[in-house]
């Protein structure tokens, strides 16, 4: 374990926050933890809102008549042409007037206001008033509106602005759009402006001078042993700020934040801890593997000059040391009997290795559900590494496809370890001298040993490390494609906690972020897991994907990808439960299916669809060539 909390400057009302947030991450120590207390603004608007109601004939003849008949005609001149009495086209044009559908002068004028409600089939009702809250974040920089007041509460922690400068970038409520308010009004979840229901915020003001709220939030000074890096993460509660967190770091990065300041952590305090904290990883994972090495020498000495064969080993639960030749065997023979997933974790890796043989071998894995997870580096830079891995090898493994053509083998550059370690399905644990993926075609006897461990919580003690690893990687490699909006860059994240079986964490990102596009890579994903059983029929994240779909235009440049991709995917899960297939197209989603052309005739009904979907599925699908 790290360090005690208590020998770090920890607040004692955070120390059980503390051990919570470092024992759900094995990686992480917090150096510091400190609460503050920072002003919101809050300000009573109100607004004005129109909702439709569906016109009668009559009203429809007048606005056509102003929409279409040029030029256009007066009420009187209308009335004459539809035979009808003037007083009756007088009267509903005055109607329409008060309504604002109409403009307030002859001939009849159709107002942009009601062309958007007309265009629905509608004109509005007589406006009402809501009294709402707009909300100013300023350490989030957020604007929110909520139909409930925020209690103002006594907090005495320090005011985090006597630190750091707090910009407020909402300065006057007043002053903004009437867009930009319907927009961040229907962003807060508020059912008051509505367009595609025909519902609308048409004017706002403010109706009450601003109060300052007081908020308390936590800072916590967290250092990443796996990642050999100090960040900032501010909480409120339990929950973490994302936009706070960064903003903080940024101005750390820059220089203008003081740790010493903030939360009495001095630079020298802060090289210990650092220091303290490898030296106690490092022995940590010394202690695993020195743990493993004595219960091997236990079972052989228990054993005898009899050796237990390495296969009967991976469903005995023990340990197995291994030598030379054996080594090689029981590594290729580990790999073939993957359902799901591979770990390798190997310093360097080299051409010699990576042949056609070891290719083929990985392409079968593939193509039945496997992922497979490579990482390497020994030093804590990528830049003082003398043995990178080449780009040819790098290229001919990520040419491992799944037969939906995403790549099947994700190399990652994790550094800083000198662990030689393979661990398939968390069931089976390689670890010892052999460099797995660099032993440069060198098969003749080298001295070297391996322990082939099949203790469950040993074997899941080295997958949590290295699956943290992995983890952190990908959550950099998302927030990086996410700042430049890149969605090649995404691919990869969404494939490496598909590979760890955090489908759902891959569908949480892109719904936060309404980045639609990625529901088709995110659908190869699930249907790898599909394959291999490693995602579930009935996974919520599939009806979280399925919600979404609402969100996308029929227009969209994907719609093909998506179209085959929920094709697939359905059908995968009809071919192993016709009944959860169906239970999860629900009438909305039934409806978008039929819009998206998903569904089409003859399949006229959602047990038509995954019936004609499961006898596709039963024909073998030719998988993709690799490259060469």
């Amino acid at each position: 374990m790290f360090l005690a909390s208590s020998a770090k400057p920890i607040e004692l009302k955070l120390k059980n926050l503390v051990d919570e947030i470092e024992a759900q991450s094995p990686g992480l120590s917090v150096l510091a933890a400190r609460q503050f207390r920072y002003s919101l603004r809050q300000t009573l608007v109100e607004v004005t809102v129109k909702e439709p109601r569906q016109f009668n004939v009559l009203e429809e003849f007048i606005i056509r008549a102003g929409l279409e008949i040029v030029p256009p005609p007066t009420a009187d001149a209308l009335a004459s042409v539809l035979g009808l009495d003037p007083i009756f086209v007088r009267s509903t044009t005055a109607t329409l007037q008060s309504l604002q559908t109409l403009s307030g002068t002859s001939p009849i004028t159709v107002t942009p206001e009601g062309r958007l409600f007309y265009e629905k089939g509608s004109v509005p009702q007589p406006p009402y008033s809501v009294k709402i809250y707009a909300i100013v974040d300023p350490l989030a920089r957020t604007l929110t509106f909520q139909s409930e007041s925020i209690n103002d509460v006594l907090v005495k922690q320090p005011d985090l602005a006597e630190f750091l400068t707090i910009e407020d970038t909402v300065t006057d409520i007043s002053s903004l759009p009437l867009e930009e308010v319907q927009q961040t009004i229907q962003a807060s979840g508020l059912a008051l402006h509505v367009p595609e229901e025909g519902k609308f915020v048409t004017s706002y003001k403010v109706i009450a001078a601003s109060e300052t709220i007081w908020k308390p939030i936590s800072l916590f000074v967290l250092f990443d042993v796996l990642e050999d890096k100090l960040s900032l993460q501010v909480r409120s509660g339990k929950q973490i700020l994302e936009s706070a967190s960064n903003w903080l770091e940024g101005l750390q990065a820059e220089g203008k934040v003081s740790l010493q300041a903030l939360c009495e952590l001095s630079d020298e305090t802060v090289n210990f801890e650092r220091e303290a904290t490898l030296n106690r990883k490092n022995a940590e994972i010394e202690a695993r593997l020195e743990k493993i090495r004595q219960q091997a020498l236990e079972i052989a000495g228990e054993q005898g000059s009899k050796s237990e064969n390495p296969e009967n080993s991976m469903t005995t639960g023990g340990v197995v040391q291994l030598r030379d030749g054996q080594i090689s065997q029981a590594f290729s023979a580990v790999l073939n009997s993957a359902q799901q997933e591979i770990i390798i974790y190997s310093p360097w890796v080299s051409q010699a290795v990576v042949d056609k043989q070891f290719l083929d071998q990985l392409q079968k894995l593939a193509n039945r559900g496997v992922w497979i997870l490579i990482g390497h580096g020994i030093s804590r830079r990528i830049e003082d590494e003398d043995r990178l891995i080449s780009a040819e090898v790098e290229e001919k493994l990520r040419s491992v496809k799944t037969p939906e053509g995403l790549s099947c083998v994700q190399v990652i550059w994790l550094g800083d370890s000198h662990v030689k370690e393979v661990i398939v399905d968390r069931r089976i644990h390689l670890c010892g001298s052999h460099n797995w993926l660099s032993y440069r075609g060198d098969y003749l006897p080298r001295g070297e040993s391996v322990y082939q461990v099949t203790i469950p919580h040993q074997v899941e003690e080295a997958y949590e490390f290295l699956a943290h690893r992995f983890q952190n990687y990908a959550q950099k490699l998302w927030n990086s494609a996410l700042q430049d909006w890149d969605s090649q860059q995404a691919v990869q994240p969404l494939c490496v906690w598909g590979a760890l079986g955090m489908e759902d964490m891959g569908i949480t990102v892109i719904q936060q972020n309404k980045w639609l596009e990625l529901l088709t890579v995110w659908l190869s994903v699930v249907r790898q897991g599909l394959r291999s059983q490693k995602v579930s029929v009935d996974s919520e994240s599939l009806r979280t994907a399925l919600s979404l779909l609402s969100q996308v235009s029929t227009e969209a440049t994907f719609i093909e990808s998506l179209q085959e991709g929920w094709c697939e995917v359905m059908g995968a899960i009809a071919t192993v439960n016709p009944q959860t297939a169906i239970k999860l197209i629900s009438d909305e989603v039934w409806h978008e299916f039929l819009r998206l052309a998903i569904a089409q005739p003859p399949m006229n009904s959602p047990e038509d669809f995954i019936a004609g979907l499961a006898g596709l599925q039963s024909k073998p699908r030719k998988p993709q060539k690799r490259k060469a």
